[in-house]
């Protein structure tokens, strides 16, 4: 405001013409025919007053640009900041095992364009809908909905690794309700995408973990999946225990006991393999492990269950 109180009191002084300002003549009316505006020097002689006015408004434009940007940038800044400050808060719910509250927080933003946020919500969707109170109606459309919201965050940044871990997850996850079809038909998707967050980030467990179950999953498939998959693919997919295991072994070696779920699949795999021995140390593992969450409660008792189980044989 300073700065224009003194620019009005330079122009009214009559100093603010355009020579006075170091500027050419010719500058002062610088569009030709058809142009918004046109100053003559016999228009800016005569008449002072008018010339000083116009100079005046388009000071006061260009300051009111500048300002723009300026408030512009700053708001940009206050965007990050609170996107930053959203995260913050979205990660201690995750980690404190508050997922409804980490559910209602991320759904005021899932109009955001920050594959950030949209991960997690999806992420977050997901894990409401694995919940016991949820009913099929609503686990379904937040199935789908977890699928739209990676899709989304993939599509806004392809090198986040996180962004591709959960695209794949709710490809699988979209597949129980799309049948045994649709769903080898994406597993070549979903190895991709889990392959990819590997490789953009090795030292993340969970991707490995993953991995490690899509190995499980297709080398413990039924004969009649085998012959539905013979029937998509020429070459159908397929892996073996000993790859799962190496992939569960990994991912405790990046992050140790970072997983209930990586310690229960390590017991269930030496079971496959007929080594009872080892797949009670991991199925102690992961009976024994904090439950912080729902999910950790049922590996407990599966864990458990197990455990039992192959005793009695013995």
């Amino acid at each position: 405001m300073a700065l224009v109180v003194r620019l009005w009191h330079f122009l009214s002084s009559g100093r603010g013409t355009a020579l006075g300002l170091g500027l050419p003549v010719a500058a002062a009316g610088c569009r030709g025919r058809g142009g918004a505006w046109r100053l003559h020097s016999s228009k800016v002689i005569g008449k002072p007053g008018t010339f000083r006015r116009g100079l005046l408004f388009s000071t006061l434009s260009y300051l009111g640009f500048e300002t723009y940007q300026v408030i512009s940038q700053a708001a940009m800044v206050h965007a990050t900041a609170k996107v930053e400050e959203v995260l913050e808060q979205a990660d201690y719910l995750y980690e404190s095992g508050e997922t409804e509250k980490l559910f209602q927080l991320l759904t005021q933003y899932k109009e955001s364009e920050d594959a950030e946020l949209l991960w997690r919500l999806a992420r977050a969707s997901r894990d409401i809908s694995q919940l016991s109170g949820t009913s099929e109606e609503e686990k379904k459309q937040l199935v789908y909905e977890a699928l739209e919201y990676a899709k989304r965050a993939l599509e806004k940044n392809e090198s986040s690794f996180a962004a591709h871990k959960w695209y794949a997850i709710c490809i699988s996850d979209v597949g129980d309700y799309e049948g045994i079809k649709a769903k080898i038909a994406n597993a070549y998707i979903i190895k991709e995408h889990f392959e990819k967050a590997i490789e953009l980030n090795p030292k993340d467990a969970t991707s490995i973990h993953l991995m490690g179950i899509w190995c499980y999953t297709f080398a413990e498939m039924p004969w009649y999946q085998r012959r539905i998959a013979k029937m998509l693919f020429a070459t159908p997919p397929s892996s073996t225990y000993e790859e799962a295991l190496g992939y569960f072994h990994r991912a405790e070696q990046v992050d140790p006991n970072f997983y209930s779920k990586n310690l229960l699949l390590l017991g269930k795999t030496y079971l496959k393999l007929q080594n009872k021995k080892l797949a009670a140390f991991w199925l102690m593992k992961a009976k024994d492990y904090p439950a912080h969450t729902e999910e950790d409660k049922q590996i407990q008792t599966e864990a458990a269950q197990l455990l039992t189980s192959f005793r009695d044989k013995n």
